[in-house]
């Protein structure tokens, strides 16, 4: 077991920083169901020790793939889990950031070039997804249509939108909703809410905020269920929109508090004596 407190609360710097990614890179797998593998913790380990370069990880993950043929869906699962936390970690230990849609595509594209055949492509189809959230109900995703300008637009607002005079509760909220509408969007067919994620990390840390990643890796599943309460809406149940489940998210994530985060609580229409 990888024990990731040993490394972000007692190493130096730089291992501190190689396993908060590593905490974050695999924790987000769980966004899709998915689990990453032994292996790559043990990797893993060899990375954040600086015994190894992240190309390396990349190189040894391949090679053991292509010595262990596939044979079932959940180790197609655990491949895809463990290529994209490798890449994941890359994308933030790196610097450099692009605010623009070219730049979320190309996370997109980085994240899961190899592994889905439209990595870094938006999708030219509609889609909708069931969710457990919404007892098998969906958000209503943008047109395939108007996708790369609904990306343009939001972030052309973001990033004319002013900070300054702000409360800290009136910016986390702000972040929540900037958030909470760009994945709405769901540009990418599969692979959205990792692509999110990594770009909000990204962005939040480029302006300035101190980003804790550890919620997004002990929370994935919150994560997504919390946007898609943000998004939905019945008005025949009487169900609106709810950012305050994303909003909590974000105040554990940028404010380091501790509030408690249960997917439980964002189901919609519990039966009876749900708990």
């Amino acid at each position: 077991m990888l024990d990731f407190d040993k490394y972000i609360i007692d190493a130096e710097p730089e291992k501190s920083e190689k396993a908060e990614a590593w905490q974050a890179a695999m924790g987000l797998q769980a966004v899709d169901g998915l689990q990453t593998s032994d292996y790559l913790r043990e990797t893993a380990v060899k990375h954040i020790e600086g015994d190894i370069t992240i190309d390396e990880v990349k190189a040894l993950i391949d090679g053991y793939y292509r010595a262990r043929p596939i044979r079932d869906s959940q180790s197609a699962g655990t491949e895809e889990a463990d290529k994209v936390a490798a890449n994941i970690v890359r994308l933030l230990n790196e610097r450099a950031f692009t605010y623009s849609v070219t730049g979320l595509v190309a996370i997109h594209r980085r994240l899961f070039d190899g592994i889905f055949p439209f990595a870094g492509q938006i999708r030219d189809c509609n889609i909708t997804k069931r969710e457990w959230v919404l007892r098998g109900d969906t958000v209503l995703y943008v047109d395939a249509a108007d996708l790369s300008k609904a990306i343009a637009y939001d972030l052309e607002q973001e990033k004319n939108f002013s900070y300054r005079g702000l409360t800290q509760d009136e910016g986390v909220a702000h972040i929540a909703t900037f958030v909470a509408d760009l994945w709405q969007i769901h540009p990418f067919g599969e692979g959205n809410t990792r692509t999110t994620a990594v770009f909000t990390i990204k962005y939040l840390r480029s302006i300035g905020f101190d980003v804790d990643n550890a919620p997004f890796a002990q929370y994935a599943w919150f994560f997504r269920n919390a946007l898609v309460r943000a998004n939905y809406r019945n008005v025949r149940k009487g169900i609106a929109p709810d950012l305050s489940f994303l909003t909590l998210f974000f105040r554990n994530v940028l404010l380091g508090e501790r509030n408690a985060l249960k997917n439980r609580a964002m189901l919609v229409e519990p039966p009876q004596g749900w708990e």
